[in-house]
């Protein structure tokens, strides 16, 4: 079991009181003890940055927009937030210093880091256990759409920005994600917090002002001892799987788009590259990649900011450019299918909510579901996954409205039918579509839709089945009709799992959908032929399309196989 501390930092560092704190400030609690005071030095929480104190006291924070230096002979200023604030640090019960006994982010996290050699980071086949979310900025482009606020908390198919972004991470498995803050601090950090409690931590930047570099800079207490952390910035959107190649590359590396589209390119951080790895990035050079606002970094980064910055250079673009003169920066390309986007303008709000609805049609897809289905369902998903409404209870939803359309088939009422039908399999596809809108994707999730979807089949071929009965066709026939349709669409659907969970290369569903045997055309055929009141046609044309696809599914996959028939077991 996770076990959360609350932690006081005042006056951690009373021998650095003399020294000023350029880099960063904590969002801490207002709560503070004096056995605190006598914590290491070493101590850094993932919510703390450095503090520099000469006395034990708190002032609010300056106005957002402001730039503050903090002499060495001035009390160290604090920033109040609302009440305790509770880091939520997980304690693994096997881990040997907790950050009361002076632990790092290494020391806390559940599993021990992997150790590496100084300077051998080519050799490092870690992958990142933390990302930094860079969220501080002010955006004065959007402010029309934020009302001045931070443009981390605009809402883009669902969830905020820090939403998605956090959630994307963790979805990428990250273990322990930091948000750095700084314009509107207070409500960015709340919402962040809320996302997944004692994963998720935020450090406040004081010069935020001066850029990304500067925001990077604050996070270097939490990170100061991981080999790799991955840093991604909150007004950057991913596709799913845009982020694997450079998580899995395990060394320091950049993503990288090759042939952006030319607003893009306009727009972004051009990236020089020789032999694969990338040695410069600026806005100001003409080479044709561009950085999708993705890095896998070592810590050496700070130091590289701390040298760029002596030179007038406080960006991001400068630091990494400064840590490509002396590590090997590997540029990772984006993978094929894969999408990002930057929201930095109102025009890139509409586009990359375009983008999201896009991504929610599926290359599998059959006709049913592209043409007919997705339109309407996707428009439905983009509309209320801002709503606290899990995909769960859609799925739940979608079959009880199967339900209801067997009932009503029973009966006799084609039309009612035809129209739950229907719109059972429109909602079949809000749940799956709201979950990967919202980052909530589950193999639970994905299991109790498939068994519900089943049931609900079965269900409504019963209800045809006995209308079937009801006006005057032989049961024995009826009964027969109704358990090989049900049979068919059921091994139809297995058999695709099976050779999923094989490993087996896949036939080409797509192309299969043509022939009519998917849930979606299923229930296509049912609500056609209950509309036209032929329920006995529905039971022949389901169990023929169904057949006829396990067939053509299994000649295909075979055929992929070379004649290499899998054995049992």
């Amino acid at each position: 079991m996770e076990r959360t501390v609350t932690e006081p930092f005042p006056n951690l560092f009373r021998e650095r009181a003399r020294a000023p704190c350029r880099t960063s400030r904590l969002v801490p609690s207002d709560r503070r003890t004096d056995r605190a005071a006598r914590l290491p030095l070493r101590l850094r929480g993932v919510e703390a940055a450095r503090i520099c104190s000469s006395e034990d006291t708190a002032r609010s924070p300056p106005a957002p927009g402001t730039r503050t230096r903090t002499p060495a002979s001035e009390p160290r200023r604090r920033f109040a937030s609302r009440g305790p604030a509770r880091s939520s640090l997980c304690r693994d019960p096997g881990a040997t210093r907790g950050p009361r006994e002076g632990g790092t982010l290494a020391d806390i996290l559940p599993e021990h880091r992997a150790t590496a050699r100084p300077g051998d980071l080519r050799a490092s086949a870690t992958r990142p256990r933390v990302g930094v979310i860079l969220a501080a900025g002010r955006s004065s482009r959007l402010a029309e759409v934020t009302g001045h606020g931070s443009k981390a908390l605009l809402r883009v198919g669902g969830p905020s920005l820090i939403e998605r972004a956090i959630r994307r991470l963790l979805a990428e498995g990250i273990e322990q994600v930091v948000v750095v803050v700084g314009y509107h601090a207070g409500p960015v950090a709340a919402v962040a917090r809320r996302v997944a409690p004692g994963r998720v931590h935020t450090v406040f930047a004081e010069r935020w002002e001066l850029g990304n570099g500067a925001s990077l800079a604050a996070a270097e207490p939490a990170v100061a001892e991981e080999d790799l952390f991955l840093l991604v910035t909150a007004d950057h959107v991913f596709s799913e799987g845009a982020l694997e190649p450079l998580l899995t590359v395990g060394r320091p590396a950049v993503l990288v788009d090759h042939a952006p589209d030319a607003e893009a390119w306009a727009e972004g951080t051009r990236v020089r590259m020789r032999e694969e790895r990338a040695v410069a990035f600026s806005k100001e050079l003409g080479d044709p990649a561009i950085d999708c606002g993705a890095f896998v970094l070592p810590r050496e980064v700070f130091d590289a900011h701390r040298r760029a910055l002596a030179r007038g250079d406080a960006s991001l673009a400068g630091a990494v450019t400064e840590l490509a003169r002396r590590i090997p920066l590997e540029a990772v390309e984006l993978p094929p299918g894969a999408w990002w986007q930057d929201v930095d303008t109102p025009e890139d709000l509409r586009k990359v909510r375009r983008l999201l609805r896009r991504s929610l049609t599926k290359e599998a897809d059959g006709p049913v579901s592209r043409y007919l289905n997705r339109p309407i369902s996707s428009r439905i998903s983009m509309a209320v996954a801002h709503l606290p409404i899990h995909p769960d209870a859609v799925s739940i939803l979608a079959f009880a409205v199967g339900l209801a359309s067997a009932w009503a088939l029973w009966r006799g009422s084609g039309i009612p039918g035809a129209v739950l039908a229907t719109l059972c399999s429109i909602l079949d596809g809000v749940d799956g579509e709201i979950a990967r809108l919202q980052v909530r994707t589950s193999p639970g999730g994905a299991l109790l839709d498939g068994v519900l979807d089943r049931l609900a089949d079965a269900a409504i071929l019963a209800g045809l089945a006995a209308w079937t009965i009801a006006e005057g066709t032989d049961p024995a026939a009826t009964v027969g009709l109704a358990v090989a349709a049900t049979t068919g669409s059921m091994l139809s659907m297995a058999t695709k799992d099976r050779i999923a969970a094989l490993g087996i290369p896949p036939a080409p569903e797509r192309w299969i959908g043509f022939l009519m045997g998917g849930r979606d055309a299923r229930l296509l055929e049912i609500s056609v032929c209950a509309a036209i009141g032929r329920p006995v046609l529905g039971l022949a044309v389901v169990t023929a399309t169904s057949f006829l696809s396990l067939a053509v599914r299994l000649l295909l996959t075979r055929s992929t196989l070379r004649g290499a028939w899998p054995g049992p077991g």
